[in-house]
C-alpha cells in the first residue's frame, strides 16, 4: 500500500509513530552503545530488525563547520553535512536501505524506481547488497557516471527517450504490471523514513548547537520534508529545545514548488519541461509537493530558487572554501542560502547548516564547467614561468 485509497496518487501516506513507547528506549544512553549507522534508530523505523539488514553503513555522515564559506555566502556560521559519504555517495542511500529492506519483508524479489540518477544508483548498490533484481528507469538526460554506477551494481537500466516525469509513470506502469516492489519515494511512504534520518541526525549530533536553519535542494519534496520530520520528532522526545526553520531550493529552470510557495497557492502547476544542469532535482511534476510545503510553512522557513550560473559558482565555492565536492544538486543549498541572504530572507547574523545530497563526482561534466581548463605546457622550465606569469600567478 503506497496512497490513500480514496485519494488515489495524490494522498501520499506518511508513518507514524508511539512516541511516548519511543521515549521510553531511544535515549542519548542507549543511542551511545549502538552501530555508528543510521539503523540505530530503530525505534523509529517501520522494519523488522529480527531480519537481517543490508551490511552497508548508512548515515552519521560528517557535518563540517565553514568559516570561509559563512563569509562569502553572508551568515554569521554555517556547516556542511557532507552526504556525499554515503555508500554510493549520495543522501539516496537512507531511503534505498529501507526499500531493499521492506521489499525482502514483502518476499520481492524484485525492486525498481524512477530516477534522474542518484536514487538510481542507490537502489542498485542496495539491491545488490541483498541479492535483489532491480529494474531503473531513468531519463535519457541521467549523467555517464550515474549510469556508471547502475550498470556496475548489475541494475538492469531502462533509459527512457523523455523526461524524468515520463520515465516516473512508465515505471509506475511498469511496477502495477510485473508487481515489482516500487522503490519511488514520491509514492512509497516508508522511503521518507529512510530520508528523515538525516534529520534524526542532526537532532542528536548537534543538540542545542543545531543552527537557526537548515537548506536542503527540492525535487519531489520527499527530502525535504524527511528532513523536517526527523527534526521534529527529535524535538518531541527531547533531544531539542528548539526546532530549526527549513530553506528549500529549486532550480529556477524547475522550480513548481517555489512557485506555489511564493504565491501563497494550495496547488502547483505541474507538466514544465525541467530545464536546469541540477538533474537530481530537475522534476517538472513533483509528488511530495504537499508535504515540502508543509515543512516550509510549519517551520516558519522559506523557499527560493536559484539559477544554474549561482548553482555553478556554489560548487566552486563550497570545494575551495569548504572542502566538499557537491553535485549540483548538492550545491544548490549554498546557493539558496547566498539567495536567501540577499533577499532579506536569512539575516547576516543568523547559523546556516546545508546539506550537500550528492558527491561531485556523480556529474563530472558540471564540475568541470564550473571551474577553469588545466594548463598545458611541455616539461620545460621556461614555458612554466612564462605561463604563471601571464596568468599572474607568480
Amino acid at each position: 500500500l503506497y496512497t490513500c485509497p480514496a485519494c488515489g496518487i495524490e494522498g501520499i501516506l506518511d508513518v507514524e509513530y508511539d512516541l511516548d513507547r519511543v521515549a521510553r528506549t531511544l535515549t542519548r544512553q542507549a543511542l551511545a552503545g549502538r552501530p555508528h549507522s543510521h539503523w540505530r534508530y530503530e525505534e523509529l523505523l517501520p522494519v523488522d530488525f529480527g531480519r537481517p539488514l543490508p551490511h552497508l553503513q548508512v548515515g552519521m555522515t560528517p557535518v563540517y563547520p565553514a568559516p570561509r564559506l559563512a563569509e562569502a555566502v553572508g551568515v554569521k556560521t554555517l556547516w556542511v553535512k557532507d552526504e556525499g559519504r554515503n555508500p554510493t555517495a549520495s543522501f539516496k542511500d537512507r531511503a534505498s536501505s529501507l526499500g531493499v529492506v521492506k521489499a525482502r519483508e514483502l518476499g520481492k524479489e524484485v525492486i525498481a524506481c524512477a530516477s534522474t540518477g542518484n536514487a538510481a544508483s542507490s537502489l542498485a548498490g542496495f539491491a545488490a547488497a541483498v541479492g535483489l533484481r532491480s529494474f531503473i528507469f531513468v531519463p535519457e538526460r541521467a549523467p555517464e557516471p550515474k549510469i556508471a554506477q547502475l550498470l556496475i551494481f548489475g541494475a538492469t537500466v531502462l533509459r527512457v527517450r523523455g523526461s524524468y516525469d515520463q520515465a516516473w509513470r512508465f515505471c509506475q506502469d511498469a511496477c502495477e504490471k510485473y508487481g515489482w516492489y516500487n522503490r519511488n519515494c514520491a509514492v512509497n511512504p516508508y522511503l521518507v523514513e529512510g530520508k528523515k534520518t538525516v534529520g534524526l541526525e542532526l537532532g542528536e549530533t548537534l543538540g542545542d548547537d543545531l543552527p537557526d536553519w537548515v537548506v536542503l535542494s527540492v525535487g519531489d519534496g520527499c527530502t525535504f520534508f524527511g528532513a523536517w520530520k526527523g527534526l521534529q520528532q527529535m524535538h518531541q522526545l527531547g533531544f531539542l529545545k528548539k526546532l530549526p526553520r527549513m530553506l528549500g531550493v529549486q532550480a529556477s529552470g524547475a522550480a513548481p514548488v517555489t512557485e506555489a510557495w511564493a504565491n501563497k497557492a494550495d496547488h502547483i502547476k505541474g507538466g514544465m519541461d525541467p530545464q536546469t544542469l541540477a538533474d537530481s532535482i530537475a522534476v517538472g511534476q513533483p509528488r511530495n509537493w504537499r508535504k515540502a510545503l508543509k515543512a516550509a510553512r510549519d517551520s516558519n522557513g522559506a523557499m527560493v530558487n536559484v539559477d544554474d550560473p549561482e548553482i555553478l559558482d556554489a560548487m566552486r565555492k563550497t570545494a575551495r572554501l569548504a572542502a566538499v565536492f557537491a553535485e549540483p544538486a548538492g550545491a544548490a543549498s549554498v546557493a539558496g542560502l547566498a539567495a536567501a541572504v540577499r533577499q532579506g530572507l536569512v539575516g547576516r547574523g543568523e547559523t546556516a547548516l546545508c546539506v550537500a545530497t550528492g558527491n561531485g563526482l556523480k556529474d563530472v561534466k558540471s564540475a568541470i564547467q564550473a571551474t577553469t581548463p588545466p594548463i598545458d605546457l611541455p616539461p620545460e622550465m621556461d614555458a612554466l614561468e612564462a605561463e604563471l606569469k601571464e596568468r599572474r600567478l607568480i
